[in-house]
């Protein structure tokens, strides 16, 4: 359980889910989910031209996957 005090400092209700891991000089992160998809999302842009489309290249992965199954 969190302190109530460091709930409300930072915005957190008491059902928030929240996220911890290990950051890479080892020190213990705390993180709302909301906060975790955020960064995530900011990991992933830094590796994905601006305008590429994952759902598209993944839409047509699935697309080429399913000829392959019906074609064996």
């Amino acid at each position: 359980m969190l302190p109530a005090a460091w709930r409300r400092k930072h915005s957190i209700g008491a059902s928030s889910e929240l996220l911890a891991y290990e950051d890479e000089d080892g020190s213990l992160r705390i993180e709302t989910r909301e906060q975790g998809i955020r960064r995530a999302q900011a990991l992933v842009r830094r590796y994905v031209a601006p305008d590429a489309s994952l759902v598209d290249e993944l839409i047509r992965d699935r697309k080429k996957e399913a000829r392959r199954e019906q074609a064996r």
